[in-house]
């Protein structure tokens, strides 16, 4: 049995159109979610590109194995490539090709990590910098059009890559596994024609979390605002640059079929394990940011995941499921390999039944970056979220009535009960994943004891929703 692992960076899972909560187009993606699995309640374990890739690699939580931040931002301990399901599937006689940018460590290639065969995107810059020594790129965050047609983007120069490995391997008459690591639709956003103009910023509506007044918010939320440049932005400064994602996504997705269909034409498709997600989401103007860090806000923690199965059944699950932790779990089950001692993940449910035995809330945990360290960690159920905030104040968000995170319920009286359960709850799961803070005798206290600080200034919410 084949594995192909295809990764998008910084998608969020209302963005994809199987999911008809907004308006992009994604055909290809749309007809893999209809012959596999579509998870609609898949989070990411931390929104960061390198954390999450090496729970991707590793099958554990990022804090646990020192990944609190992106590598380059400044150090954090080195992966250790051993117990990574890449290296044991090399080892059963498993071709392996990795595509993309190798995020994941300063030092190892991805030749460390079991693949024999890996495709740098360093290639890719060296080709554009030869054949179109004059591009120039405007817009800064906020994206422009891409001087470079379609045909040689990153993208497509990605999937073709992609294809002609998948070809290569199919001849070897063995087991293959290939992981492709797109890098957009990660801002800037910079679509090619048609992409670029394909939607009109006029028709898109402004996301749940648009017009956040950050009442009673940590003060790190508005803090973001100055640091990027946006606090002043409406939303039609905004929306040019969402159409651009959505044209992103949309030549993400064309790039995808070239894939699919070679998996096709060689015969392979049937015979291939198919799973498509994201590292996290992505802000995109919710909340007035722009990208990630110190948030955790659904538009990053929530992800697109689709598995197509031989052999299982295509629907649509909302079983709570945490895609890097649980791809490689269910990796090593498909594959035959053994479970990996100590590994947060759990086999992601095929069945309707297998579904009601999944977890009714998920982990998220965070560390800040881009302007400084801060600590987070976030309890998600159904119905709502609670985020320890570990040097500011707290956050407590009911679902049902606010969708968008909007309004912080912390403050409020009759939220108190649902908040000391969800404490209590969050203290335990951090304290079972190895969390480094929670053990702490003198944080127990916190999540245990409710010894909170809540400032003068947080007010109890008293508005609609």
């Amino acid at each position: 049995m084949n594995i192909l692992l295809i990764n998008a960076d910084q998608l969020r899972h209302d963005s994809v159109g199987y999911s008809g909560l907004r308006g992009v187009k994604t055909p290809r993606l749309d007809q893999l979610a209809a012959e596999g699995i579509a998870y609609t309640s898949a989070y990411t374990p931390l929104p960061v590109c390198s954390p999450a890739r090496q729970a991707l690699l590793s099958g554990l939580r990022p804090d646990v194995i020192g990944a609190t931040w992106n590598y380059d931002f400044m150090p954090t301990p080195e992966l250790h490539e051993e117990g990574c399901w890449p290296i044991e599937l090399k080892k059963k006689g498993y071709k392996t090709g990795y595509i993309g940018r190798f995020h994941v460590s300063p030092t190892k290639k991805a030749h460390d990590f079991g693949y024999e065969e890996f495709v740098d995107k360093k290639e890719y810059k060296e080709k554009i910098a030869k054949e179109y020594p004059h591009a120039e790129y405007t817009g800064g965050w906020l994206g422009c059009e891409s001087p470079i047609p379609v045909e040689d983007s990153e993208s497509h120069w990605m999937a073709d890559k992609a294809c002609g490995m998948i070809k290569s391997f199919a001849k070897s008459k063995k087991p293959w596994h290939v992981w492709v690591d797109f890098e957009i639709p990660h801002l800037p956003c910079r679509p090619s024609y048609p992409y670029s103009r394909m939607y009109n910023p006029d028709d898109i509506e402004p996301w749940d979390g648009w017009g956040d007044a950050f009442e009673n918010k940590p003060y790190i939320h508005k803090q973001q605002t100055f640091s990027w440049d946006t606090k002043d932005l409406t939303w039609d400064d905004f929306k040019p640059m969402v159409a651009l994602y959505y044209g992103w996504i949309t030549q993400l997705d064309d790039a995808i079929g070239k894939i699919l269909d070679t998996l096709k034409e060689t015969g392979q498709y049937d015979d291939t394990v198919i799973i498509f997600t994201s590292d996290h989401g992505d802000m995109c103007a919710s909340h007035s940011m722009l990208d990630k860090h110190y948030v955790l806000y659904d538009d990053i923690i929530r992800v697109p995941l689709i598995v197509k199965v031989p052999g299982e059944k295509s629907r649509v699950s909302d079983a709570f499921v945490m895609n890097c932790l649980d791809i490689p779990y269910s990796i090593r089950r498909w594959t035959g390999l053994s479970d990996r001692e100590g590994a947060h993940g759990r086999m992601l449910p095929m069945t309707e039944d297998e579904d009601m035995l999944s977890p009714d809330e998920v982990l998220v945990t965070s560390n800040g970056q881009q302007f400084g360290l801060y600590t987070t960690r976030a309890i998600r159920t159904r119905t709502h979220k609670y985020v320890w905030n570990l040097t500011d104040v707290d956050e407590f968000y009911d679902l049902t009535l606010d969708p968008g995170e909007k309004h912080n319920r912390i403050a409020n009286p009759e939220c108190t009960e649902i908040i000391r359960i969800l404490r209590r709850r969050l203290s335990q799961l951090l304290i079972e994943n190895g969390d480094r803070y929670a053990g702490n005798e003198w944080m127990k206290k916190q999540l245990r004891e409710d010894k909170i600080y809540i400032p003068d200034w947080v007010k109890p919410y008293e508005g609609g929703n």
